[in-house]
């Protein structure tokens, strides 16, 4: 679509314009609603929601606080607006310090000890950028002009809300459901004097956006199937806080914040004014249901899986960063996966990043030559699903992709559909030193191997390195180099037949990575990552002791990924136990023993195993 529209918003029933004041509506052009309506003369409110829910007991329904801001017109020329809407726990009052749990265990449950972290004020400051002296962030600044109003809310039991943080289940879903409804004559609200107040300038057409938890809250609102929200874009967003906090009934920790857990974000949310007193009570009940002991997924784990789009109404546009190891990629892709399953309207942005956006500017140029920044994207997708604008987003490639040179380019899926799965065979012929993979049997002269955990001591980039040489605490196995590039786009999978010879448990830990040439002495590249409980070997929902001695077979996904291995390169895996940045750290020395001639890689290899080339 080229030059510009003006589309009335005016409702059917209204009275014609007179002459001297034309009627308010959006402006189109390119396909996109253009800056037309003044910022500064935006009217701005706080509003509080009426919600379900009594989730700190006192016997009154909860509130949660919003701030609105809207094109002034709708409050004089009868202009009603979609809404974009951001929910958030993390707009004021959170706790800067709170307790950890120690994840040096000599077996658990740990002791408690004060940890504190920075974390979650960083993740505002991404999410608010500069703040102006209208509604923090700038999502009002950018849309406000474009004919939208901006709803900021506050999560329950969180900054101006009433009752106390549940870390993701069914009761701060419908906290952020009950804006929904507000929105569209559902529920009840009230001005700062316990007035009445209702959003007769909305459409009741609304997204959701934003990033980590904020972008959480959308994909949680979405499951329920509310209506009136059109679409959501989650960005680094989690759908499942099982594996945000555990991984096959392993105990992890999201990147660089280890030892947090459902209560301790619950806490950190609060406050610690609320943490401590009148939410007490059911922070300790997240310590008792979260289960740091087995990590076997529960029904606590359950009412926090949103992995089920059968209610989804909303249409989804997912972003997310390949290189993210606070919410890990299983978080889009799993997502992804029910989204695809269900057949609901969605596309897909990846970027090289890690936890956040890809950023405003990001560029993509289409098939047809076009070139669109990621700010537009999200622009035209909210002025399609929104505003009804024809602009021709859906008919695009659904997947946008950043390749490893930082540039981007599109792909008609994701993963890709040219992916198979190659499986490629483990092989060493000394106990300990490096081994090999290829696409065809083990040598027969294949031995077991064996390695020692010293996790406490010794990092995964330790690990990782001089993959030449023998190293007694981990197992390494390399490719040939590689005749042409090759490209993995999918979930990697490790199959290992292990057994742990002096004890009865222990952390499992697998790395791809990319050794770069022969004699290269350049720092390895980790592709991706993934962990195990081998008690959990059988499901994730259930701990089964080993016995000692005894060879298993085990098998877990690594992290999805999408990553080009140059040709000349050797693609590695690294076998392990305790990964220092992820897992709990438990004492030094337990023995693992691995049968490499009855374990294998399973790599979503692109063209399939011809392309690899051995």
């Amino acid at each position: 679509m080229t030059g510009a529209l003006l589309i009335s918003a005016a409702p059917v029933s209204a009275q014609p314009p007179s002459t001297t004041s034309p009627a308010p509506g959006i402006v189109v052009s390119d396909g996109m609603t253009q800056p037309v309506f003044s910022l500064a003369d935006a009217i701005e409110e706080r509003v509080y929601v009426e919600t379900p829910l009594d989730t700190d007991h006192d016997g009154r329904p909860d509130r949660v606080a919003i701030d609105i801001s809207r094109p002034r017109e709708t409050a004089t020329d009868g202009f009603k607006v979609p809404v974009i809407f951001e929910h958030s726990p993390y707009r004021k009052g959170t706790w800067g310090s709170v307790p950890y749990p120690s994840v040096l265990v000599d077996e658990l449950p740990q002791s408690q000890v004060t940890h504190p972290s920075d974390r979650r004020s960083a993740e505002v400051t991404v999410q608010r950028a500069v703040a102006k002296a209208n509604l923090p962030g700038q999502l009002d600044d950018y849309y406000v002009p474009r004919g939208y109003a901006v709803v900021l809310g506050q999560s329950v039991g969180t900054g101006d809300s009433d009752g106390c943080p549940t870390s993701g289940d069914q009761a701060e879903t419908l906290g952020t459901k009950a804006v929904i409804d507000w929105l569209n004559g559902r529920a009840k609200g009230y001005d700062e004097n316990g007035a009445p107040v209702s959003a007769d300038w909305s459409t009741g057409a609304v997204g959701m956006t934003g990033v980590s938890y904020n972008g959480t809250l959308p994909n949680q609102v979405a499951t329920t199937g509310v209506s009136g929200l059109k679409t959501i874009v989650p960005v680094a967003a989690i759908s499942s806080w099982y594996d945000y906090y555990r991984a096959n009934g392993l105990v992890v920790a999201p990147g660089g914040y280890q030892g947090e857990d459902a209560d301790i974000l619950a806490q950190y949310t609060a406050g610690r004014a609320r943490a401590e007193g009148q939410c007490a009570d059911e922070i300790a009940e997240l310590t008792t249901g979260q289960d740091r002991v087995t990590g076997d997924y529960t029904r606590f784990w359950q009412d926090r899986d949103y992995l089920d789009a059968r209610k989804v109404k909303a249409s989804v546009f997912v972003v997310h960063g390949l290189n993210d190891w606070n919410v890990r990629t299983e978080q889009f892709a799993g997502w992804w996966d029910e989204l695809t399953r269900r057949d609901v309207p969605r596309k897909i942005w990846l970027h090289q990043g890690g936890h956040s956006g890809p950023g405003n500017t990001a560029a993509v140029t289409l098939p047809d030559g076009r070139t669109w920044t990621y700010k537009q994207t999200e622009n035209r997708w909210f002025d399609y699903w929104l505003w009804n604008v024809r602009n021709g987003i859906m008919d695009e490639p659904t997947a946008v992709l950043q390749r490893e040179d930082r540039g981007y380019t599109t792909y008609r899926n994701w993963p890709d559909p040219a992916s198979r799965t190659v499986p490629l065979a483990l092989g060493a012929t000394d106990a300990a030193g490096p081994g090999t993979l290829g696409t065809g049997r083990p040598p027969k002269a294949t031995v077991e191997q064996s390695f020692v955990d010293e996790g406490r001591t010794l990092s995964p980039n330790t690990l990782v390195a001089a993959p030449d040489e023998a190293n007694p605490h981990r197992l390494v196995y390399r490719s040939p180099e590689l005749a042409r590039e090759v490209r993995v786009s999918g979930r990697p999978e490790m199959r290992l037949r292990m057994a742990i010879d002096n004890r009865s448990a222990a952390n499992l830990t697998a790395y791809l990575v990319d050794y770069g040439p022969v004699g290269s002495t350049g720092t390895p590249t980790v592709v991706t990552r993934g962990w195990m409980d081998p008690q959990n070997r059988v499901s994730a929902a259930r701990t089964q002791p080993l016995k000692q001695g005894k060879l298993h077979d085990l098998r877990w996904t690594l992290q999805p990924k999408d990553y080009v291995f140059p040709a000349g390169h050797r693609i590695g895996v690294v076998v392990f136990a305790t990964d220092q940045a992820h897992t709990l750290l438990p004492l030094g020395g337990t023995e693992l023993r691995v049968a490499p001639k009855h374990s294998e890689l399973r790599l979503p290899v692109v063209g399939g195993r011809s392309v690899l080339g051995f």
